[in-house]
């Protein structure tokens, strides 16, 4: 007996979020709904690169490549975008992202900043 898979239905989403989260070693970036239901996503090894590849900024403007036709195959007109993280290819994954032909309503960067530091080691005894 055969199972039978049905095809995803794309469903047609106006307005999206998009997640940018961008280390030393790897570009993610995701696309949801208003409720935060992922709908599409993107990483730099998806795209086809490995090692210290995935870190440069050509390839999260692959990337976000990826995630732009994945995005237009589902009705999405209307982003806000949210960047995290520390790497050369997120100001790259945002301009490709602009470039898509969609309406960036808000930009807001999520990086997390320290506000004093880790405790410090304490004194070595001699």
């Amino acid at each position: 007996m055969v199972k039978k898979t049905s095809k995803k239905k794309i469903k047609n989403i106006p307005h999206a979020k998009v997640y940018i989260s961008s280390s030393f070693n790897n570009s993610i970036m995701s696309a949801t709904d208003k409720q935060g239901n992922v709908f599409a996503w993107s990483s730099t090894g998806t795209a086809g690169f490995k090692g210290t590849k995935k870190s440069t900024p050509f390839a999260a403007t692959q990337t976000a490549k990826i995630l732009i036709d994945k995005m237009h195959e589902s009705g999405v007109s209307e982003i806000e975008v949210y960047i995290s993280g520390i790497s050369t290819g997120r100001d790259s994954a945002l301009r490709a992202i602009a470039g898509g032909g969609f309406k960036i309503t808000k930009i807001k960067d999520q990086t997390p900043i320290p506000h004093n530091g880790c405790r410090a080691k304490k004194p070595r005894r001699v």
